[in-house]
């Protein structure tokens, strides 16, 4: 396993249950990984150690956890060296690393989306606002850990985000239309030709109670979604994810991996507001939490181009709920080197998984922060009301020094007012 989050964590721990692992690493890992899975140290971005590494284990699956890696081609040495590896290659995984890409691909392939325009100075941006209207969307063509997206009502704001995004080296910006609705994150596994989807979720980005506040990597998230169309997995296989998988692999470069699909469920119908080409953070705790079918078999399959071969998935009943503890001041510069207590204590509360992100081992041997989304906790339930409930029971066992989370995850899904405007299933 490839990375150092609560994603990885997550995909360490149902690893780790899967009965045919006989063995697990984790590279660089985290300080709540090391229970679970060897932790290895490695530059995670550096395909030639990864691959040796790799090589030295006798590794017969290399999972890639964060987008990075895959950007820096780690993927592809490691099937160079003929190992094999769940992740995209570098040329695949443009999906992710630039947005003005994927919007290519979703026009060539037919794929509902934003209405966009691609922008490399200040006076087309200008043009662009104007011409979509507000809520100005604005996002940074490449990799922004999450955080490279605003959507405000304030055009200076707007500009202000062009502007730092634009100074950077090759600076490119997408601006593209507002999609109104509720937001869904949908995760398909591939080989490149056949696709697998799971169980979809709901995120929360923005940094506050209510979605007030900045844009964050996320502070948490549920499933599934009582709300969403029964049909939509199906719809969005067939009018979003086997198009666009199709489409890579008529360009020469096939997509294997995970492709993360957010989506809009707007008035017009459904909408992709853009692709990730790996496992999303903090949805990945609580849809693989959610998962019954052992995992790793899965993923070998696709890394292998066996996914056909395999029986249905099966989900476990009930519901999950993550909530991500941040560090203060987090998602300014967070405050680190904080020790964490009570995460014992959280994990006695039925049903609760407390998974490491930011976090390293401190000299005592008591974990400490050491990121800005510190925690991710993790709670099953027979309801979505009850994992909230034991989600927020395991928060309230454990204290971090300043630090904050939202205290609203899945609260309108419980309580019924999330409203689907879009008809039903996706537009084609």
């Amino acid at each position: 396993m490839v990375g150092a989050g609560a994603r990885e964590h997550a995909l360490v721990s149902a690893l780790a249950n899967d009965p045919s692992v006989e063995e697990l690493f984790a590279a660089p890992g985290n300080a709540g990984m090391g229970s679970q899975a060897e932790l290895l140290d490695v530059d995670a971005n550096d395909p030639n150690a990864v691959t040796a590494l790799a090589q030295q284990v006798h590794a017969d699956l290399v999972v890639v956890g964060p987008e990075a890696p895959l950007v820096a081609g780690v993927a592809d040495a490691l099937r160079e060296a003929g190992i094999a590896c769940f992740g995209p290659s570098a040329a695949a995984a443009e999906l992710e690393a630039s947005k003005a890409f994927a919007k290519q691909v979703m026009h060539s392939a037919g794929v509902p989306t934003a209405r966009a325009g691609v922008a490399t100075d200040i006076d087309t941006v200008s043009m662009m606002l104007q011409e979509f209207g507000a809520p100005h969307v604005v996002k940074d063509d490449g990799l922004a850990a999450g955080k490279g997206v605003v959507v405000t009502d304030d055009f200076d704001e707007a500009i202000a985000h062009a502007q730092e995004c634009l100074a950077k080296p090759n600076g490119r910006i997408v601006i593209e239309e507002f999609l109104d609705g509720p937001e869904v994150s949908l995760f398909c596994i591939t080989d490149g030709v056949t696709v697998v989807p799971l169980q979809p979720a709901q995120d929360f980005k923005r940094v506050g109670d209510g979605d007030a506040g900045p844009n964050t990597g996320g502070m948490g998230a549920y499933t599934p979604l009582p709300w969403a169309p029964a049909n939509l997995v199906d719809d969005v296989v067939r009018t979003v994810a086997q198009p666009t998988i199709d489409e890579m692999a008529r360009r020469g470069t096939p997509f294997a991996g995970l492709l993360y699909i957010g989506l809009a469920l707007t008035s017009r119908g459904t909408r992709v507001i853009e692709f990730n080409a790996r496992f999303g953070d903090p949805e990945t705790q609580v849809v693989l939490a959610s998962l019954k079918t052992p995992l790793a078999g899965v993923l070998h399959a696709a890394a292998i181009g066996g996914l056909a071969e395999l029986p249905p998935l099966e989900w476990y009943e009930g519901a999950a709920v993550t909530v991500v503890i941040a560090a203060e001041n987090y998602p300014g510069t967070p405050v680190t080197g904080d020790p964490i207590t009570g995460i014992d204590d959280a994990e006695n509360v039925e049903g609760v998984q407390v998974l490491h992100a930011g976090t390293k081992t401190g000299p005592d041997g008591v974990p400490v922060s050491a990121g800005g989304r510190v925690l991710s906790v993790v709670a099953q339930g027979a309801t979505l009301a009850e994992a909230r409930d034991n989600a927020y029971d395991g928060v309230n066992a454990i204290f971090l020094r300043g630090s904050h989370y939202r205290s609203d995850i899945a609260d309108k899904a419980i309580e019924g007012t999330i409203f689907q405007t879009a008809p039903q299933g996706a537009d084609s």
